[in-house]
């Protein structure tokens, strides 16, 4: 995928993302096509409800042909399928990856998983992953199984 398409593509995200931007969903920082920060907001009426949490999203040049790389920092969600590292795994970041996808459904799709979550705890091979695990969670052999939460 050529470099401009690339450029254009993000640059459609952001304006759409910041003139219309969903419901608990903010763009923090978006300096560079390379690297954006959003913040989510817990959904009221959930366990996460009136916090805020920081995705960052990696992009490389074949966005959206590629999906992005994207991790909790900062202060990362207590949830069964997000680890301490702030790697999340969900499908569509993965082998379920559309071009058709968006930065917005991505965000949409992460609040959604913490909506639904009804108990607060961490993946029960966090500890093991966490020590084991390359720093992208692209690099990571994911099982999905598990999509009640």
């Amino acid at each position: 995928m050529s470099t401009t398409l690339f450029s254009k593509r993000l640059s459609k995200e952001l304006i759409d993302l910041k003139i219309n931007p969903p419901a608990g969903i903010e763009v923090a920082e978006s300096d560079t096509f390379k690297c954006w920060k959003l913040s989510l907001d817990g959904v009221e009426g959930t366990l996460y409800a009136g916090e805020r949490f920081t995705l960052e999203f990696r992009f490389t040049p074949n966005y959206p042909m590629e999906s992005p790389e994207v991790v909790f920092v900062g202060n990362i969600p207590i949830h069964p399928h997000i680890y301490s590292n702030g790697h999340i795994c969900l499908n569509v970041l993965y082998n379920q990856w559309s071009p058709v996808l968006s930065v917005r459904s991505v965000c949409l799709s992460i609040q959604s998983m913490l909506s639904s979550c009804t108990t607060k705890e961490p993946p029960p091979d966090n500890n093991h992953y966490v020590k084991t695990a390359k720093a992208s969670p692209k690099q990571t052999q994911w099982s999905f199984h598990d999509d009640s939460v």
